[in-house]
């Protein structure tokens, strides 16, 4: 049962990112109403609402999915998680799209939550109300990487941010200019769509008034902008923390050079001492329902914690006892 039903929530998962930019909030999907029994008198006069959606960061995504999926299998219906609650399953869909879509959404009502890579605008805590509330789960970096096959790896280790953003802005066009002793071949910039809450803060970090080339190949995702940063021998790319410890996982394709001479590791971030850094974390202008806590609590759990250094995320907090 809890395998179907499992397998339900993950078809919905995938209905709801239609959802996620909507206009109007999602409908009850197939998941939630195949196998659902009907709510009790008591839950339908206290407008018991068994569903919750998640919106926005790609990078988020990962994490908030598995939590969700795990949450499902374990408990399945609501009951099974505080017997105050009514028999309904369990609906918890999360829809990645980017930080900015995110905060919109939750802005708009059309997702319960909003999940961000980046810092959050005050406009945007504005946007979203007296009952604003934030929930940061992980610290990440991006981290100025290139493929690990390029003979530059061999050379250096370090850049300092004058010549990233000559990179990244179409300055500097050929490793050779980096490094007389490299070849004369095109430097392929790899770099997140513009929705993505990375690209604010390279753009902050690195870039400042400069733009990002109009050459450099979007990607949809941290994974994608890893990936292509690992096929391709001239790439360069900002590959998140969590994206470059993953893509490392089995063997190292991937090197992260210093920034200004600080390397991007778990102690630098956290230090601060890394600065091209940022949040990983959702937030809501909705006061918390009595589920959404339960579910909060079981994101900031020990459960959570090892789901966030699963994903090669740094956890922004300690697991409740």
């Amino acid at each position: 049962m809890k395998k179907l039903t499992a397998s339900l929530m993950s078809a919905a998962m995938l209905l709801s990112l239609a959802s996620c930019g909507s206009s109007s909030a999602p409908s009850s999907t197939p998941a939630a109403s195949a196998a659902a029994p009907e709510s009790t008198p008591a839950a339908q006069e206290e407008g018991f609402k068994s569903d919750i959606l998640f919106c926005g960061s790609t990078s988020l995504y990962p994490i908030m999915s598995s939590l969700a999926s795990s949450f499902t299998e374990e408990y399945v219906t609501w009951d099974k998680v505080d017997p105050s609650f009514p028999e309904e399953n369990i609906s918890i869909y999360v829809a990645p799209g980017g930080s900015g879509v995110g905060v919109s959404a939750a802005v708009d009502h059309t997702a319960d939550f909003g999940m961000l890579a980046r810092d959050i605008k005050d406009s945007e805590k504005e946007a979203l109300g007296a009952n604003y509330s934030e929930y940061v789960v992980a610290r990440d970096a991006l981290t100025v990487s290139v493929n690990a096959q390029n003979p530059i790896c061999d050379i250096m280790d370090d850049m300092d941010t004058d010549t990233i953003r000559g990179i990244f802005d179409g300055t500097i066009a050929t490793w050779d200019q980096v490094d007389s002793s490299l070849p004369a071949e095109a430097i392929n910039v790899y770099i997140r769509d513009l929705s993505g809450g990375a690209y604010e803060v390279f753009q902050k970090a690195i870039m400042g008034d400069s733009e990002v080339t109009a050459s450099a190949t979007q990607s949809a995702s941290m994974t994608e902008l890893a990936t292509n940063i690992a096929n391709d021998p001239w790439g360069i790319g900002y590959a998140g923390f969590g994206a470059y410890n993953k893509a490392n996982a089995d063997s190292q394709v991937l090197f992260a050079m210093k920034v200004d001479g600080v390397e991007p590791t778990a102690e630098n971030i956290i230090s601060g001492d890394y600065t091209v850094q940022r949040p990983v974390m959702f937030v809501t202008g909705d006061a918390i329902t009595e589920p959404e806590q339960k579910f909060i609590d079981y994101v900031f759990s020990q459960t959570g914690y090892d789901v966030v250094e699963a994903n090669g995320y740094i956890p922004a907090f300690t697991p409740a006892a």
